[in-house]
């Protein structure tokens, strides 16, 4: 009887506890996500307003409401959580560009669509200050290279290799051509950053983009 009674309580034991215990994970997970947002949030609006130079911790931990040593808690410092903001801008314009290309009629039209967008999203002076005017120097070329080529290298490949099997366009080498595209998307929008008219530069600058594209036909 009291193997029996001893196994009894140790049974009700676990299944009493257990959901609370399985919860517990999942609520923490939820708490972490969201205080990780709002500190993103808060420093995507503080940087794209007033740079990152510009931008203090005790800043951004005030516009998230929460404490600086919350911020050091998921951030080992503040490029660290400038590096976020900037993947998150970032799959922002990867999405919006994406959206643009729907219905496409061809390769090239999706590629000009998708490039026109990121353009347009430049003239945006919070997203222009990000991923244009701070992000190489805060990063630093290599980082910022790759951060750039995690996002979009992998379309823009996609569509090339697809307008050549397509014979839309000869690309001897499209992983070459996609990164050279992406250095001109860069340079696009620092000449769209630093003009003084920047709506007739990005116009200017998405039409030699599409006669490049165009003259590979």
């Amino acid at each position: 009887m009291r193997a029996t009674s001893s196994q009894t309580h140790y049974t009700v034991g676990v299944s009493e506890t257990q959901p609370a215990g399985e919860d517990r994970p999942s609520l923490r997970t939820d708490q972490v996500a969201q205080t990780r947002a709002a500190l993103v949030g808060a420093a995507r609006h503080l940087f794209g307003r007033d740079g990152f130079a510009a931008t203090s911790v005790d800043e951004i931990a005030r516009e998230a409401r929460l404490t600086t040593g919350a911020l050091y808690h998921h951030f080992p410092n503040k490029t660290a959580l400038f590096e976020a903001v900037f993947e998150a801008v970032h799959a922002d314009l990867l999405e919006a560009s994406l959206q643009a290309a729907i219905g496409a009629a061809d390769e090239v039209e999706l590629l000009t669509r998708g490039f026109d967008a990121f353009f347009d999203a430049v003239l945006e002076p919070d997203v222009q200050r990000i991923i244009i005017v701070d992000a190489p120097a805060v990063l630093g070329l290599a980082r910022f290279t790759e951060l750039d080529e995690q996002y979009a290298f992998a379309a823009i490949t996609a569509a090339l290799h697809a307008a050549t099997t397509s014979g839309r366009l000869r690309v001897e080498d499209p992983e070459t051509l996609a990164r050279l595209l992406l250095g001109a998307l860069t340079r696009g929008g620092m000449l769209i950053a630093n003009s003084a008219q920047p709506q007739e530069t990005r116009d200017a600058v998405a039409r030699s983009l599409r006669a490049v594209l165009e003259g590979l036909a």
